[in-house]
């Protein structure tokens, strides 16, 4: 795809994205719209099933919003679980966009697919909605993530369908046995009823777990 296309910031150009670069370009453009013209128009859904899942399975903080964006999880959070929670992202702009909301303890700027900065084993809980899917990152990336976490912290993370063993994260998940318990997926709708017709049976996985 064209690069113009691409920078172009809608669900397709986000889809089509293939670099570090390439997403903070479209983010950074996206930023200040992305709830109205992404969230609000396709009825996404994906950011309150991880928040009533990890609710709902008593989960603790502080917790750690992975591919925070703009702080969609974190506000359907915060209604239902009293945590702290930080975000993360690779976006300053659309972090920027989710520190105005007040909502998060902290936000970190990071690539994901590189050693971040943060102290082994200080989460409770690690959350993410929208980040594991097509043009984003891989399931390489879990291995840092659990070891940001807490022995017994819970993991809700949403995984595109489509997404899932195409990409190896079910091969992924099966490697990791060892090292985390209870797992198991919750398959959600990604949009509800005002999306429009071709994203409209898009699904999701919940990857669920706890860090041994």
């Amino acid at each position: 795809m064209a690069r113009d296309q691409k920078d172009k910031p809608d669900l397709d150009a986000a889809y089509a994205l293939e670099t570090p670069d390439d997403n903070r370009q479209l983010y950074g453009k996206w930023a200040e719209t992305y709830d109205q013209s992404f969230a609000q128009q396709m009825d996404y859904q994906l950011p309150a099933h991880v928040a009533r899942v990890f609710a709902e399975l008593g989960g603790v903080g502080p917790v750690l919003d992975v591919g925070a964006g703009t702080g969609l999880l974190a506000e359907a959070l915060r209604p239902i679980s009293d945590v702290k929670i930080d975000a993360l992202d690779l976006s300053a702009d659309m972090l920027a966009v989710a520190g105005r909301k007040g909502i998060y303890r902290d936000l970190i700027v990071g690539d994901l697919t590189k050693a971040l900065p943060i102290e082994a084993g200080q989460y409770g809980g690690v959350v993410s909605s929208g980040t594991f899917t097509h043009g984003h990152v891989g399931p390489e990336v879990l291995d840092q993530l659990l070891t940001f976490a807490s022995t017994g912290a819970l993991f809700v993370l949403s995984v595109n369908a489509e997404h899932f063993e195409a990409r190896g994260f079910e091969a992924k998940f099966k490697a990791l046995g060892d090292k985390i318990d209870d797992f198991h997926i919750r398959t959600v709708s990604i949009y509800g009823a005002g999306t429009d017709e071709a994203h409209s049976k898009d699904k999701g996985h919940l990857a669920v777990f706890r860090r041994m």
